[in-house]
């Protein structure tokens, strides 16, 4: 038999950007005897409060408060948050849609490469990925477009670069052209306030801020988009939104596919653990663990990625490394038995990023990771 000890290590720290360390009360649901999701009006139940909880966290202001009538449905899906991303894009866009997509990092990139998959026409509109998204050059791209744009897309948390956007003078421009807006806010939610009441479609996923295993993705979706889903036929099954408009409601209990019963649960004890904690709470305790893992890499000499400290995310920090990143990040294992993520693509090599999101958002677990960060450093 082989030995699994090191992928099994008890003690290990996973300070990644996701998939995040998972609670006790998360793994104890996930425990319990599997439903047939199909078939037991119990699941139903469980699936229609998990999303009433769900709109909830989405809704969240900046002082943890949602609106008492969220007016968005949200939606869960059986897949890693990317399948929200594409469902999105497959469900809004139809051959030669033209959709402006706002981009300063990998995964605003990667909706643009979504739009071209189902054969729409991608116009980008990017900034370097150590800034933010600038609304200026969001209003003169759609000024000197010669045809206008029904649908653009951005990512509020770029997580491979720790970069947050500022996503309220965007939508002030979207809305102004009434265009609908599509936001990865996958990286933020649970851990950041996010304007969703002002977004179209709004993704999320499992395995970030709600500190579940991954495996769903979650959708808040506007009664606008809901209009224009319905208009767009998209040849897919699994990636096709507009069944889940009455999936799984009151007298019409059905899926379009069998759901992912033990993920349902898992996040269904993960959104609860955010409401019993209070969403106020929880913002700030991720402002607290981003603070201090930063104020402990000055002592050590290194900068955050993004170019200003106001556009570093509170949910996961990229750090620049002038040696070998993936060398670090391999010390930081075998020396310290602590897991942190590199740069993607081309930035591999040159950042570490810790990820202080959902349950990892403490004091202690940042302090253990940069004491070990320190050491090897030495």
């Amino acid at each position: 038999m082989a030995d699994t000890t090191d992928c099994l290590a008890a003690d290990r720290l996973r300070m990644t950007p996701g998939p995040t360390e998972i609670p006790a009360p998360v793994r104890e649901r996930l425990a319990e005897p599997a439903p047939n999701p199909d078939l037991e009006p119990e699941f139903f139940t469980c699936y229609r409060n998990l999303t009433d909880k769900l709109t909830r966290i989405h809704a969240a202001g900046p002082a943890g408060e949602a609106p008492a009538t969220p007016d968005r449905d949200t939606v869960v899906l059986g897949g890693e948050g990317i399948l929200g991303l594409e469902a999105a894009i497959t469900s809004l866009v139809s051959p030669g849609d033209r959709v402006l997509c706002l981009s300063n990092g990998l995964y605003g990139d990667g909706f643009a490469d979504f739009v071209e998959q189902y054969d729409g026409e991608p116009v980008r509109c990017g900034v370097p990925w150590d800034e933010t998204l600038d609304p200026d050059a969001v209003e003169a791209a759609i000024e000197s477009a010669d045809e206008p744009f029904d649908v653009a897309t951005m990512v509020h948390c770029e997580t491979p670069t720790g970069t947050l956007n500022d996503l309220e003078p965007i939508l002030d421009v979207l809305e102004a052209h009434n265009i609908i807006s599509v936001v990865d806010a996958v990286s933020s939610l649970g851990g950041a306030p996010v304007p969703t009441d002002r977004i179209d479609i709004c993704l999320g996923a499992s395995q970030k801020c709600f500190s579940a295993p991954p495996g769903l993705a979650t959708c808040t979706i506007s009664d606008r988009a809901w209009d224009r889903i319905e208009t767009v036929e998209t040849g897919s099954l699994y990636t096709d939104l507009e069944p889940w408009r009455t999936a799984a409601a009151e007298g019409e209990e059905w899926f379009p596919y069998t759901h992912l019963a033990s993920n349902v649960l898992g996040l269904d004890a993960a959104a609860n653990l955010l409401l019993e904690e209070g969403l106020e709470s929880v913002f700030d305790r991720h402002e607290a663990a981003a603070t201090l893992c930063r104020d402990r890499a000055a002592e050590l000499g290194l900068d955050p990625y993004p170019a200003s400290h106001e556009a570093c995310s509170p949910t996961v920090t990229a750090l620049e490394f002038s040696g070998s990143a993936t060398d670090l990040q391999e010390r930081l294992r075998t020396e310290h038995d602590i897991v942190v993520a590199t740069g993607l693509g081309e930035l591999e090599d040159d950042i570490i990023r810790i990820g202080h999101m959902g349950h990892n958002a403490r004091p202690e677990r940042v302090e253990r990771t940069m004491d070990a960060l320190a050491a090897v450093l030495e």
